[in-house]
């Protein structure tokens, strides 16, 4: 795969072109997830034949471009901010059309798929949930903890067809009394989205929150791709 480094607005874009993609990956990074993205890639590849383009676009603040309602801080003293909207909007209209016109994307013969790690996990299950642009969702490790987030999934449901979720098995085992109900929460998100008829599944990979995340996330891609 052909990759390169361009400017989308203000944001820094990654991308991994192949010749003739059937699938666009869009996923939500920082800074220091750059130096994963190479093995990530790798790792999609090895678990899928079907032929995709990735583009990874960098999130500048990870406690507010991706949380859709502003949260108290839950870890250290940073609290969440409401910035999902907008960063929502810049994916719809600003990155995919620039994809389009400049990358001379097609995205009517692509199935266009959002996944994250964390944070932009919680961000792309969201984002599932108010458009129909996307055509499966990869949530790995996804904040499904954050504040009220249970009941908003209870009284909606997502557009898109397939979504992935997954959790470290150690994930829970934490004294941090909101993050413990990681576990819980998950399970009921993958309860409420199978009632819905989504076509879900969801994964427990070994280890805590801090491991593996772009061969987590690589997994979550391949399964959308293999499923949608």
């Amino acid at each position: 795969m052909k990759k390169e480094t361009i400017q989308i607005a203000d944001r820094t874009c990654t991308i991994y072109k192949s010749k003739h993609p059937e699938y666009l990956l869009i996923q939500p990074i920082d800074e220091h997830y750059l130096e994963l993205l190479d093995n990530e890639v790798a790792v999609i590849q090895s678990q899928t034949n079907k032929p995709f383009t990735f583009v990874a676009f960098e999130i500048k603040d990870w406690q507010s471009e991706l949380t859709p309602w502003t949260a108290a801080a839950v870890f250290g003293r940073v609290p969440f901010g409401d910035g999902a909207v907008a960063t929502l909007s810049f994916i719809k209209d600003i990155f995919i059309p620039h994809l389009q016109q400049i990358q001379k994307f097609d995205k009517d013969k692509m199935k266009c798929v959002l996944g994250g790690y964390s944070l932009a996990g919680f961000f792309a299950l969201w984002s599932s949930y108010q458009t129909e642009i996307f055509d499966g969702i990869a949530a790995v490790s996804p904040s499904v903890w954050y504040p009220q987030w249970m009941e908003y999934a209870k009284d909606n449901k997502p557009l898109a067809t397939s979504i992935y979720l997954s959790l470290g098995d150690k994930e829970e085992k934490t004294k941090n009394p909101i993050m413990a109900q990681a576990g819980n929460c998950i399970r009921k998100q993958q309860e409420l989205l199978t009632a819905q008829g989504i076509s879900t599944i969801l994964e427990w990979n070994p280890g805590n929150h801090f491991q593996h995340s772009d061969e987590r996330t690589a997994k979550g891609f391949a399964w959308i791709m293999n499923h949608i």
